[in-house]
């Protein structure tokens, strides 16, 4: 991150374009990372994936090793959002700043904000990613509760809705601890695109269940969960 930082920092003042090398960046700084850990970066597509086609991706919330799979996986112009406290990490704020749309939750006038700022990059033909749990999920259920920003924004600009799971996250790096980084496989399945063609407000409630009905089976698929929660 110390290396790319400068370049980040440029590429910031250029705009679209610029982020977009950032992003470029990003990728070569988690292949580099993933090899100096022992972390295998691998794609499982369920249904073809059209990369000239805007999307707002959508993925489960996990682990902080969360941001690395995402930035390999997609494979087209992406801006992410993601949550303001982050950018007060030391060098990975930085660079998180320049890349990402941040979301102060707890103030009205900033979520507002950033709502403006997705559908700004939607406008310049950019996708984007959003963590619909919003937190960590930290139950032993496949998935907290979803928001209804991305549904929103999705409905709002007719953008189709791209599901990704993140498979192992939480094996690699456990959110308890930023010490139990483990070496092996980092899977990021894609699921079936789901379209909000036509669709107004008043089906939100469907879309997002649909959406989190897909995510939830697919989770299930590939990891193990309690067949009955206490």
């Amino acid at each position: 991150m110390i290396v790319i930082l400068p370049f980040v920092l440029i590429a910031a003042m250029f705009g679209v374009k610029g982020g977009n090398f950032i992003y470029t960046l990003c990728h070569i700084w988690a292949q580099t990372w993933y090899l100096t850990v022992g972390i295998i970066h691998k794609e499982i597509y369920e249904a073809p994936h059209n990369t000239n086609q805007q999307y707002i991706f959508v993925g489960n919330h996990i682990s902080y090793l969360d941001i690395p799979p995402v930035v390999l996986a997609i494979h087209q112009p992406v801006r992410a959002l993601g949550k303001y406290e982050m950018i007060k990490i030391p060098i990975f704020g930085w660079i998180y700043k320049a890349t990402a749309i941040q979301v102060n939750r707890s103030n009205a006038e900033n979520r507002a904000k950033s709502v403006r700022a997705l559908k700004a990059a939607l406008a310049k033909g950019l996708s984007i990613i959003m963590f619909p749990e919003g937190t960590f999920n930290e139950t032993p259920n496949p998935l907290k509760d979803f928001f209804d920003g991305a549904f929103r924004v999705a409905i709002e600009t007719q953008t189709n809705i791209q599901p990704l799971l993140l498979i192992d996250t939480l094996e690699r790096l456990h959110f308890r601890s930023i010490f139990s980084l483990t070496p092996g496989y980092n899977r990021v399945v894609y699921l079936e695109s789901i379209s909000v063609q036509g669709l107004t407000f008043k089906d939100l409630p469907v879309l997002k269940q649909q959406v989190y009905s897909a995510m939830e089976n697919g989770l299930k698929r590939y990891r193990k969960y309690p067949t009955k929660i206490d």
